[in-house]
């Protein structure tokens, strides 16, 4: 996995992780302290509940903290000639349907906003590419022929939103 990560996904994860320390994970443990006093805990559904979401949020956090520790935040080259991280690249396959997509971290990708992983299948196939590149995209119902039309640092106009 890549530990890669632009500046505004180290912050989403940053705010992620500040969010649920310092403000769900209270709440939940207070939630949770007064079903408790409340008396018999085993039919008590706000306890369990609770006890429950604490589990889901701790799992949260110590995996964000993990993740926070290794990641390198990177940017795109100002003007870049071959396909890289954080980079817009668009393509056209073999029926003239077009795509556009930046390559990110896995912890940021968001393929209705046009970000995929640099770990994808797809990603590793445009990684290191040119513009007029024929590249080939491994699929499991088929390979698929692509040609690199357009490679920018920049979200293009019409790039998904």
């Amino acid at each position: 996995m890549t530990d890669l990560i632009s500046p505004e996904g180290l912050k989403k994860l940053e705010d992620e992780f500040h969010h649920l320390w310092r403000v769900e994970r209270p709440k939940i443990v207070q939630g949770v302290s007064d079903a408790a006093a409340e008396g018999d805990r085993s039919e008590n559904a706000e306890y369990i509940y609770g006890k429950k979401r604490l589990r889901e949020i701790d799992r949260k956090l110590k995996h964000l903290s993990s993740r926070l520790k290794l990641l390198k935040p990177a940017t795109p080259p100002a003007n870049p000639h071959v396909v890289s991280f954080g980079c817009w690249v668009s393509y056209e396959d073999e029926e003239g349907n077009e795509r556009c997509y930046q390559l990110v971290g896995p912890d940021e990708f968001d393929v209705s906003k046009g970000r995929i992983s640099i770990d994808s299948p797809v990603g590793q196939a445009l990684l290191r590419k040119k513009l007029d590149d024929e590249v080939v995209i491994r699929r499991p119902n088929g390979d698929l022929t692509v040609y690199i039309t357009d490679i920018s640092a920049a979200r293009p106009a019409g790039a998904p939103e």
